[in-house]
Formats: structure tokens, C-alpha cells, sequence
């Protein structure tokens, strides 16, 4: 019998395992997102440059878009655009996005060499 439960034990270690690796898949920390529906923003969330916003909400009314728009940070800052938009809509929303802001580095006055 104790064949038997071990083998259960590590079948279903074996699964848990495979269950982490696949499903795990690690996300960064959220900095913003925009829905819009039929060119209008429906519902936004987190911080958005005001420029970008403005600009991205003249985008999506113009071409009546039904999408969003994430930025997310994972070491570095990106920015996710729905599947649904053509690539050159998305490549005018990410020309406007202002990267420099995200990647400005912190400088740490406290221990100057002296």
C-alpha cells in the first residue's frame, strides 16, 4: 500500500508543478489602463500622462476604436495595445507615449563619495 500513496504523492506533485510553470506566468506591476468603446473612453485606471491621454482619446474617436491600452512595468516600462487595432494605429499611439518619463533613472544623493 505504501507504493501505491507514494506514487499518487508524487503523480500529483508532478501536476501542481506543471499547473505553476504553465499558468504562472509573471505580470509587472500595472501603471495604467484605458478602455475605450466606439471611440470613447469608457473606464480608465492608474495614472495616464494628461498629453498622452488627450491625444490617444483624439486617436480613438476619430477611427471609432474598440480596444485598450495597458502599460505595465516589468523592469522596463511597455505598452500593450489590443489585437483587435491595426498596426498602424498602434504604432501612432506608441509613438505618442512618453517612455522618457517612465525611464528616468533615480539618482541616490545620500552616499556621494567624498
Amino acid at each position: 500500500m505504501t507504493p501505491t500513496v507514494l506514487k499518487i504523492i508524487f503523480i500529483a506533485i508532478g501536476i501542481v508543478l506543471a499547473y505553476k510553470l504553465i499558468f504562472s506566468g509573471k505580470k509587472g506591476l500595472s501603471i495604467f489602463e484605458m478602455h475605450f468603446k466606439d471611440g470613447r473612453l469608457a473606464s480608465h485606471k492608474g495614472k495616464i500622462p494628461e498629453k498622452f491621454q488627450k491625444e490617444c482619446r483624439a486617436i480613438a474617436k476619430a477611427e471609432k476604436l474598440t480596444c485598450s491600452v495597458r502599460c505595465e512595468k516589468v523592469g522596463t516600462v511597455r505598452l500593450h495595445v489590443s489585437a483587435n487595432v491595426s498596426d498602424d494605429i498602434t504604432q501612432r499611439i506608441r509613438n505618442l507615449f512618453p517612455f522618457e518619463y517612465y525611464d528616468k533613472k533615480q539618482v541616490d544623493n545620500s552616499r556621494q563619495a567624498g
